[in-house]
């Protein structure tokens, strides 16, 4: 049983479509990606399931039991952590007193009566930014930011990670590390869901990849099939004409510098 299931859903603004009939799933222990052009539905989904977007019809089910009814506090409190493609970090306070507020609010009120039993720095460590501890969060870097994001979303040990756009203002050695821990959290069980822009990176750790245009799931499979596919050609780049029949990462990097659908969703 996949860990996440995404089942027939549709989210309606007024008389616009926003996600049409999506079902998709996300397995522990791989790393899926969901892409397509900007203003596809991408992160419209990231917000259905983790509650902040109530869908119009259809089914969220995490560990087998449906969640539509589930506030969001009580989805991260079952293992379900999200990033944000716009950072969210508190600019007054150091990146490590930013990780220990997330830890914080994991353990609650009982969990504050005692020593947290994580160990902060080790995850400060673990996502690349030890160095950055003792900075302000608002002077940091912008890709800095990004891993501050993720390491404030691990202080809740979740089982299911919803990670939104994870890589931008990273370098490329920079990216080539976080490819490397994206695989190391899935290996240990974790589902990794990642909706990214980073063609390269995407095609470089993902399982599986699930493709939307307009809302709705055009293809799923793995990477090469995925770029292979006619549809996903038709979709980054209104037609099919490569010689080998292949999206090149150039191809699919450059949609996503213009909003398929601004007015209806700006974050995605």
């Amino acid at each position: 049983m996949s860990l996440l299931e995404v089942d027939d859903v549709v989210v309606q603004f007024g008389g616009v479509t926003a996600v049409n009939h999506a079902s998709f799933v996300a397995e522990s222990g791989r790393v899926t990606g969901l892409i397509g052009p900007n203003g596809a539905g991408k992160t419209t989904c990231f917000n259905v399931i983790s509650g902040l977007q109530k869908p119009t019809r259809g089914h969220v089910r995490f560990d087998g039991k449906g969640i539509n009814r589930t506030p969001v506090h009580r989805r991260a409190k079952r293992g379900i952590g999200r990033t944000f493609q716009r950072l969210e970090a508190f600019g007054s306070l150091t990146v490590r007193d930013n990780v220990r507020v997330a830890f914080d609010i994991h353990r609650g009120v009982v969990g504050m009566m005692r020593p947290a039993a994580a160990n902060l720095d080790a995850l400060l460590e673990r996502v690349g930014i030890s160095q950055y501890a003792q900075e302000r969060a608002d002077s940091i870097p912008t890709g800095t930011a990004r891993l501050l994001e993720l390491a404030r979303c691990l202080a809740s040990d979740p089982r299911l990670l919803l990670l939104d756009e994870p890589s931008s203002g990273l370098d490329e050695s920079e990216t080539e590390a976080f490819g490397a821990l994206l695989q190391d959290l899935a290996a240990e069980g974790r589902a990794v869901l990642m909706v990214e822009h980073d063609m390269d990176l995407v095609m470089s750790v993902c399982d599986v990849i699930h493709v939307l245009d307009f809302g709705e799931v055009i293809a799923s499979g793995e990477p090469a099939a995925v770029r292979a596919n006619t549809r996903v050609q038709n979709a980054y780049l209104g037609y099919s004409d490569d010689a080998d029949g292949d999206l090149t990462m150039t191809d699919l990097e450059a949609v996503h510098e213009t909003s398929r659908i601004p007015a209806v969703e700006a974050q995605a």
